[in-house]
């Protein structure tokens, strides 16, 4: 007989089974019985269950979309404002001086003097153009002392403009990013900003150097994402180029166009994540991008500091450098329409790679209209033909490259601050409406290639009577000639 169970309300579970079966075995049946019977009756409650748990998943997922903007937020970055380096005028140096200067110092040959002067007079800069006192003498000083004195006298005076239009004392400034490429002392530059500044001990001070003309944007974006840790704060970041130490006392071609294009400069900029400082900022930080091609031997070298056959220290620029510039702009701008263009622009681009890979290889590809959402533009002051190429790379007109243009005329090329010359520029003529969008553009040695783009908060008024623009904006803009490749 085989064994079967019963259920008696009485005394329980209750197995009958024949007596002849081993005991052992009939508690191993019983038992597995028992187990399917179990399961057979808890299998509703797991099937419901799992009903709600399907459920209870959907609803979760559902909340995290709806609500991970709120939780995983992070603060806006706020330009409050900035301050740009009015040289005094005693530093200015006209071509003449400068011509007659060189001619004087006895490591430069006839030729070099001429080349120079070829330079010059093609650069697209003007005769108001500065250089620090150190560079006014014969021959330059371009010894370590000197080259703090220059520091001293590019970063004291616009921190100290700006933390007075601002009315921020050092004590509040959180983070401290200096930038400058060429000079690199010990104590660092932020180092001699901190003493200067008796700033607090807790400070998050950090020194860049070696990263060329990009570097002001580069500061910019790191100050970005330090923000995003440190909560309620202030970052300063001085971007300046010490020249003393730049410069080259040789005659090699390539080493000496750096002599004559690089100029004093320097800028302060105050970013915060407070919000209560959106109501007095000017500007908002949309979006940042940063790329580079240093992977790349040809892009590497275009710009390099080295000795020549002397063992004299300069930097050569090679004469591929407009077209790497080009090549190290492509997955920057790529990057960028990606994230402010409308999807209009973004379809019409897509579907000309698409037509030009598989269709007609010989078709241009479509270059996205950034004009659409972008209203002014900061280029990098490298020359008139850099910015000639870029502008014509993104098909600018001459309105979008003028602030870069009349940077250029009237300062010279002033490596990392360039682009803050170019938005006071554009703020003296009033033109930064609120709710505008500014792209800086930044390329540097490396290569690389440094975009910030800023949204206008408020309207920028009386900006014309003050900053380094304040006694010649109203000269601005001029018709310039235009001017052959000088690396020819």
């Amino acid at each position: 007989m085989e064994p079967f169970v019963q259920l008696n309300h009485c005394h329980g579970l209750r197995f009958h089974t024949n007596s002849s079966l081993p005991s052992s075995l009939l508690v191993k049946h019983h038992l597995a019985t028992l187990t399917l019977v179990t399961l057979i009756k808890i299998i509703p409650t797991v099937i419901i269950l799992q009903k709600w748990i399907l459920v209870l998943s959907l609803f979760c997922l559902f909340f995290f979309f709806i609500f991970k903007g709120y939780f995983f937020k992070t603060s806006p970055v706020y330009l409050v404002d900035f301050s740009c380096f009015k040289p005094p005028n005693f530093c200015r140096v006209p071509f003449s001086a400068f011509l007659e200067h060189a001619s004087m110092i006895e490591s430069f040959d006839s030729e070099s003097v001429a080349f120079m002067s070829k330079i010059l007079t093609s650069s697209g800069q003007s005769e108001e153009t500065y250089l620090p006192p150190a560079l006014h003498d014969i021959p330059p000083k371009t010894n370590q002392n000197e080259s703090i004195k220059e520091v001293q006298m590019v970063l004291f005076p616009i921190v100290e403009d700006l933390l007075s239009k601002t009315r921020v004392s050092p004590g509040d400034i959180d983070i401290l990013i200096v930038n400058c490429s060429g000079f690199c002392p010990s104590p660092s530059l932020s180092s001699i900003i901190i003493n200067k500044y008796s700033m607090r001990d807790d400070i998050k001070s950090y020194n860049l150097s070696g990263m060329g003309c990009s570097a002001g944007a580069i500061s910019v974006d790191l100050a970005h994402t330090i923000l995003k840790i440190h909560k309620n704060a202030y970052a300063l970041v001085l971007s300046t180029e010490v020249l003393s130490t730049g410069w080259y006392s040789g005659n090699e071609r390539a080493k000496l166009l750096l002599n004559c294009l690089f100029r004093m400069g320097s800028a302060a900029i105050l970013l915060t994540n407070k919000n209560e400082a959106k109501n007095s900022s000017k500007y908002k930080l949309f979006c940042t991008v940063r790329t580079q091609r240093a992977f790349e031997n040809n892009a590497y070298y275009s710009a390099f500091r080295e000795e020549d056959s002397n063992g004299k220290l300069g930097v050569t620029l090679k004469r591929d450098l407009l077209q790497v510039a080009g090549e190290a702009l492509k997955p920057n701008i790529t990057v960028l329409g990606s994230k402010t263009l409308p999807l209009l622009e973004k379809l019409r681009h897509g579907i000309s790679i698409i037509g030009k890979r598989y269709i007609d290889k010989s078709r241009e590809t479509y270059v996205p209209n950034f004009k659409t959402v972008i209203q002014h533009f900061c280029l990098p002051t490298s020359g008139r033909p850099v910015i000639k190429e870029i502008a014509k790379g993104l098909k600018l007109g001459d309105r979008e490259v003028e602030a870069a243009l009349m940077t250029l005329h009237r300062f010279g090329n002033q490596s990392s601050s360039s682009l803050w010359y170019e938005l006071a520029y554009l703020e003296a003529k009033e033109r930064v409406k609120k709710g505008d969008k500014v792209w800086q553009l930044g390329m540097g040695s490396g290569p690389k290639c440094n975009s910030l783009v800023w949204e206008c908060l408020r309207p920028i008024i009386g900006e014309s009577e003050k900053g380094p623009w304040a006694d010649s904006v109203h000269r601005y803009p001029i018709m310039a000639v235009d001017v052959v490749r000088y690396l020819n």
